[in-house]
């Protein structure tokens, strides 16, 4: 068991590296630290022989909610080597299978994330949301490609546009988790499913993922690219600057004039 920084959680075992939030008393709200400590654990993950499955986990309360505002405001537009895109290219090339157990809000890059994993299990209070563009922002995680073609567009839109959350049991529906549990289940469920998937050939678990795939790998890298420009030209504009005003002011943004 190992501490990638204080906040983010390795354990491996039996063939299935944890990947766990411990940020609670923060929401597990993602800094720059943990990004980076995210990025180093995937790639540890892919180099090492033993490691046949990863899992991502939060707590029974709460997955993330999302970027940790005040530390984002402290770090530059995002970069191809920023910790956070190195992480979202970690996530989106990951070659071999990836679980994730979801209980509470996920916000942000804790619902786009998903869209990288294989098996997304998700406990009953799980609350999913993207509000990027109620930050006077545009989405990240290839989102904008990916969502459209798995929820199609006009849900899609839904969810992007109006950046309202939506329960586990719409997620379900639209085909975003696999199954809904009693959140004091769901790591247990995702560690059962890992722990199946580490038992078999991991050649033909790799050969099927990077089939499944191999349609999009080059888009989803492509979109990643161009949303992370205009998320870097976004940030310093009137919008996300009014959005992150009141979000430190405790206040509701007034884009009246934007």
């Amino acid at each position: 068991m190992t501490e990638a920084n204080q906040d983010i959680l390795v354990h491996t075992a039996a063939g299935v590296s944890s990947i766990t939030f411990q940020r609670v008393a923060k929401k597990n709200a993602i800094t720059s630290a943990m990004y980076a400590a995210l990025a180093d654990a995937l790639a540890a993950a892919q180099a090492d022989a033993g490691v046949r499955v990863l899992v991502f986990q939060g707590d029974a309360g709460i997955f993330s909610a999302g970027n940790d505002i005040a530390d984002f405001l402290q770090q530059p537009p995002p970069t191809q080597d920023s910790p956070v895109l190195r992480f979202l290219h970690g996530i989106a090339t990951f070659a071999k299978p990836v679980v994730a157990s979801v209980c509470g809000p996920a916000v942000g890059i804790g619902t786009t994330m998903l869209l990288h994993c294989d098996l997304v299990y998700a406990g009953d209070n799980a609350l999913f949301s993207m509000p990027f563009v109620n930050l006077g922002l545009c989405p990240e995680a290839a989102s904008s490609l990916l969502l459209p073609q798995l929820l199609g567009y006009q849900r899609a839109a839904e969810a992007l546009l109006l950046g309202e959350p939506f329960t586990a049991d719409t997620a379900l529906a639209l085909g975003l988790v696999n199954r809904v549990v009693p959140p004091a289940e769901c790591n247990g469920l995702a560690q059962a499913q890992a722990g199946k998937l580490a038992r078999k050939p991991l050649s033909a678990l790799i050969e099927t993922k990077r089939l499944m795939k191999c349609g999009q790998s080059a888009q989803v890298l492509a979109a990643m690219a161009q949303e992370a420009a205009s998320f870097g030209r976004m940030l310093r504009e009137p919008a996300a600057r009014e959005a992150f005003a009141a979000f430190m002011q405790k206040r509701q943004p007034d884009f009246s004039a934007l």
